[in-house]
């Protein structure tokens, strides 16, 4: 298992993380199996979003002498009423909600808190400028939470968020098929069918920006629905008219900037083993950009992708890095100092290009990398 840092927070997370669904299954009998499989492989990113008592109840359990092994990450504002889930801004229910978190998790302390399911402006302003954030950040400053986190599927209400500066972790949906949806309060805009129905072209610019923000401001990003719900493996429910595999879904989403984790919401062992083999899979059977150039209504031409098809070069440059790099820079207007250092310690550096163009007849998506190697010597420098 590889691992990456979460943002700025300090920690270390498993690029294969665990989503609650499968907690649900076999009335809660998965729990400790599905536990005991991540625990076995290095998988040690765990997210509670579901409030259901007795899921919480066993994930207790079942953390139990190896509470230590995991960081969790479980959803503030997430509550339990009258026998059915219920997301809150309700202070009193919020408080209510926490306590019985912790209770039925049996810890004192939850390492990221999650603010939960923000996907209008008008519901990140009630929870910024209300009760809501005021507790989430004493929270904090008891040690109850260790991180502040928050879920969202709207790129407009994250980004807001993230610059708010009090958003450490995000958890986000991303996909190479939601990444082409502009900013929609009504997340089932996602996966309605009528939304790809026309060409789209590139990665909405809004996500984009986000994806780049977290990671300029040390936002860690835990990605959710991959795979769109499961969706995107299957050709006739795929918005892009075929299919993807796992391990192309799940490098998409670790090759987009400030993204951590991928939360596979496997609902039985043998999805999480699968989604677990791709720390063990081929660079072939990681690779997304080949079938992305065969989607029929889809289209990412002229957009690095970060797909290292430019790779190799003859002076050994990282290309896609370099490109990462430079889109962050030109994002910013300037050139961060963190951005600054990590181009600082590549191998190699864009003013070796030789301006040869033998990465642009790899690359499947007529991205101009000779003129991004320029414009990245002129930016940091030769």
């Amino acid at each position: 298992m590889k691992y990456r840092e979460l943002g700025n927070t300090g920690l270390k997370v498993s690029e294969i993380g665990l989503g609650c669904e499968g907690f649900l299954e076999n009335q809660y009998q998965n729990i400790r199996l599905l536990l005991d499989t991540a625990q076995e492989y290095g998988v040690n990113y765990i997210d509670m979003y579901t409030s259901d008592p007795q899921a919480r109840s066993g994930v207790g359990k079942a953390l139990s002498g190896r509470r230590e092994k995991f960081i969790l990450q479980s959803h503030i504002c997430s509550v339990w009423k009258d026998g059915q889930y219920k997301r809150t801004r309700n202070i009193e229910e919020v408080k209510q909600g926490m306590d019985e978190m912790l209770s039925l998790l049996a810890t004192d302390y939850i390492d990221v808190g999650m603010i939960h399911y923000v996907d209008s402006m008008e519901d990140w302003k009630t929870v910024a400028e209300g009760s809501v954030l005021e507790y989430v950040l004493d929270l904090k400053k008891r040690g109850v939470i260790h991180h502040v986190g928050l879920s969202s599927h709207n790129p407009q209400v994250a980004l807001q968020a993230v610059r708010s500066g009090h958003i450490e972790v995000l958890m986000f949906s991303i996909n190479p098929c939601y990444d082409l949806l502009p900013a929609n309060e009504d997340v089932n805009a996602l996966w309605d069918e009528k939304n790809y129905r026309e060409h789209l072209v590139n990665i909405d610019p809004e996500r984009n920006e986000l994806y780049e923000t977290c990671q300029r401001l040390g936002v860690g990003i835990t990605v959710m629905k991959a795979f769109g719900g499961g969706d995107l493996l299957d050709e006739s429910l795929s918005p892009a008219g075929k299919a993807l595999t796992v391990n192309q879904c799940l490098h998409y989403a670790l090759t987009r900037p400030g993204v951590a984790t991928v939360l596979s919401g496997a609902r039985s062992l043998d999805q999480l083993e699968v989604s677990i083999e791709y720390e063990n899979a081929s660079d072939e059977e990681k690779d997304y950009a080949a079938a992305f150039a065969t989607f029929p209504n889809i289209s990412w031409e002229g957009h690095c992708m970060y797909c290292s098809h430019c790779a190799p070069c003859p002076k050994q440059i990282d290309v896609a890095t370099v490109t990462k790099f430079l889109n962050l820079a030109k994002a910013q207007g300037s050139v961060p100092e963190t951005v600054r250092e990590h181009y600082e310690v590549l191998s190699h550096h864009a003013g070796e290009c030789i301006q040869c163009g033998a990465c642009e007849t790899r690359c499947p998506f007529g991205v101009s990398i000779r003129e991004n190697m320029k414009q990245a010597a002129e930016i940091f420098g030769k």
